[in-house]
């Protein structure tokens, strides 16, 4: 699914077959979970091939790393220099990029010298798909933002992502909306959060929730169509009185939602404020 014997992958400094890349099995990422990895989409548009918020997506990375204490040796510009070569090299333009930060073999709890840099990209449907989503309230929390930098992308983040979006599976949802450690609704397990109630979309604010870069990019362009926005705190009872809701992320874009639980919004997707910006970010990606 993410390369054939045609990929070429980038591993410090080296464009190498996808098939040759190996890494040593006594690295810290692997082992204890710190590393920095991003989500980037790459769009054929009318005038080319173009990365999509490639300098805020890099920016991020880069002030992950920072926080957890990770040496990188990168440029945002060169980063994003990468990444466009990466495309060229595996001919596609409608491309999911991964760059990865990864550390070298060390079995403490320390910082490590060694920073390896990852970079891969394939072609990727929505992760979400198309079709209004089944949320369940997760009964995983999203980690305490005093027990960590939960606005760091991290590998080890993950972990909780992958427990929520399994039990909700388990229990018949196609995904999971999570609280916080305050009992306030955070995001899904990959995606920032929206609600529509009476002429007003809400989304909750920074601090337990990964700041996301195409939340951004809706609330830029909620505030372009002037739909009314409101950052705030809100509960899950909250959301059981909304009229729509969705999930926004760069794997996902965005994608509206059904039902949370037994409530199902009682708005028509096509009348959502949802769906016109949905329209709206995909020409907004392809401009």
């Amino acid at each position: 699914m993410y390369y054939n014997e045609n990929t070429i992958v980038f591993l410090n400094g080296n464009w190498i077959p996808a098939a040759q890349a190996n890494t040593s099995l006594y690295n810290q990422t692997m082992h204890y979970g710190n590393g920095i990895f991003e989500g980037i989409r790459a769009y054929d548009t009318p005038n080319g091939v173009k990365i999509f918020k490639a300098k805020e997506h890099y920016q991020r990375m880069l002030d992950s790393a920072k926080l957890m204490h990770i040496k990188t040796y990168y440029t945002v510009e060169e980063l994003i220099a990468l990444s466009y070569e990466l495309l060229e090299k595996n001919n596609i333009t409608n491309a999911y990029i991964r760059p990865l930060f990864y550390l070298g073999p060390n079995m403490t709890l320390m910082p490590v010298e060694e920073t390896n840099l990852f970079l891969c990209a394939w072609e990727w449907g929505k992760y979400l798909g198309d079709n209004l989503l089944r949320l369940g309230t997760s009964s995983y929390q999203r980690p305490n933002p005093k027990s960590c930098h939960v606005e760091a992308k991290t590998v080890g983040h993950y972990i909780n992502s992958i427990l929520a979006s399994t039990e909700a599976k388990q229990n018949g949802f196609d995904e999971a909306l999570m609280l916080d450690a305050a009992g306030f609704v955070a995001e899904g397990p990959g995606a920032n959060f929206f609600y529509e109630k009476d002429g007003c979309l809400y989304t909750c604010p920074l601090g337990n929730i990964l700041p996301g870069i195409t939340r951004n990019t809706i609330l830029d362009l909620a505030q372009q169509l002037n739909i009314r926005t409101e950052v705030k705190l809100f509960t899950i009872e909250d959301v059981k009185q909304a009229d729509s809701a969705f999930f926004t992320g760069t794997a996902a874009e965005v994608i509206g939602i059904k039902s949370l639980d037994d409530y199902t919004f009682p708005m028509e997707w096509n009348s959502s404020f949802g769906k016109r910006l949905l329209t709206a970010y995909q020409e907004e990606v392809r401009r």
